[in-house]
């Protein structure tokens, strides 16, 4: 199913940025913190749809879409009609026909091959374009790399800290609770220590 058969050249072209359009701007509704990277997708899109439309005008350059001069194609004579001899030159009207058809295609192909040379030139610019933007990418996520190990390293250095001010503080605390009981078990009077103040009744003689 040919399913770029109903599109003329103009809206080829015009394929080809709107494709590229959309998806730059889906990717970066998608994706926004990584733009470099959508600006390059877009790019390398917008080079495989025009050289998609370049090698699809070579292999259909026979077709009227390509036509510029809006001339009717060749169609031989027939010698088979000529009074006389018509009979003996009968043979040769196939013979005529395929030079004909042959020049006919010869001249849908020399239609058509500036087109496709036009789609495979934006192909081409495109690509150019995509290598410093590929470098530029290329760069800035390595920047954002570092950035997030360097994120990464400060968070595992306050977790760390933290860890240690924990430690600290339990040590403080156990600290704490072993001098408070020191301090109760000084403060009590030993067993054998306790007095007996209960009042003793005297007898009276």
């Amino acid at each position: 199913m040919d399913l770029l058969g109903g599109m003329s050249r103009d809206e080829l072209r015009t394929f080809s940025w709107a494709a590229a359009a959309v998806f730059a701007l889906v990717a970066g509704v998608w994706r926004p913190r990584r733009l470099h990277w959508t600006a390059l997708g877009s790019v390398l899109l917008f080079a495989a749809l025009n050289a998609g439309a370049g090698i699809y005008v070579l292999n259909h350059f026979g077709d009227s879409r390509w036509s510029t001069g809006g001339e009717p194609p060749l169609s031989a004579p027939s010698l088979s009609g000529t009074p006389v001899v018509g009979q003996f030159l009968g043979p040769l009207d196939s013979a005529l026909n395929g030079v004909v058809g042959g020049v006919n295609e010869f001249l849908a192909f020399k239609q058509a091959l500036p087109i496709a040379l036009d789609f495979l030139a934006a192909s081409g610019w495109a690509l150019l374009v995509s290598f410093p933007l590929a470098v530029l990418a290329a760069g800035i996520g390595f920047a954002m790399a570092r950035r997030r190990a360097a994120d990464f390293e400060k968070y595992r250095a306050t977790v760390d800290l933290l860890k240690d001010e924990l430690e600290q503080v339990k040590r403080q605390i156990s600290a704490g609770n072993s001098v408070a009981g020191n301090f109760v078990d000084a403060s009590l009077p030993a067993e054998d220590e306790v007095t007996d103040v209960r009042p003793r009744l005297t007898r009276r003689g």
